[in-house]
């Protein structure tokens, strides 16, 4: 007896269905960052001396920002380009942590029970 064909199993039929289009959204705008400056520190010292700043800007890393003296008579520069703001710094002179001899500088007490300066921008 011949078998019979068996039909084919239809398969079900598929719509595709688009999806609706996002509405177009506005990118978040940055915030616009604050205008830095640029702030010159300046130390007196004994010429030859190892002069570095160190403050709330280089999380005190006492060998980040190096002074120089150009003309070997004692005087140490740096330039430090910072936001508006509130800083403490130091400078560590030989190794030593020195305030800011400078008297028209403001002064802080800081954590560990000695002081800090404070030099403010914009």
């Amino acid at each position: 007896m011949p078998r019979k064909a068996m039909p084919k199993a239809e398969k079900p039929a598929v719509k595709k269905v688009r999806k609706a289009a996002k509405p177009a959204v506005p990118a978040a705008k940055k915030p616009a960052e604050p205008k830095k400056t640029r702030s010159v520190f300046t130390f007196r010292g004994d010429p030859g001396s190892v002069v570095y700043l160190a403050g709330s800007f280089n999380n005190w890393d006492p060998q980040d920002t190096k002074m120089v003296d150009k003309s070997g008579d004692g005087i140490y520069t740096v330039s430090v380009t910072l936001a508006p703001g509130i800083y403490e710094y130091k400078f560590v002179v030989n190794g030593v942590w020195t305030l800011d001899p400078d008297p028209d500088r403001d002064w802080t007490q800081n954590g560990l029970g000695t002081l800090n300066s404070v030099y403010r921008v914009g």
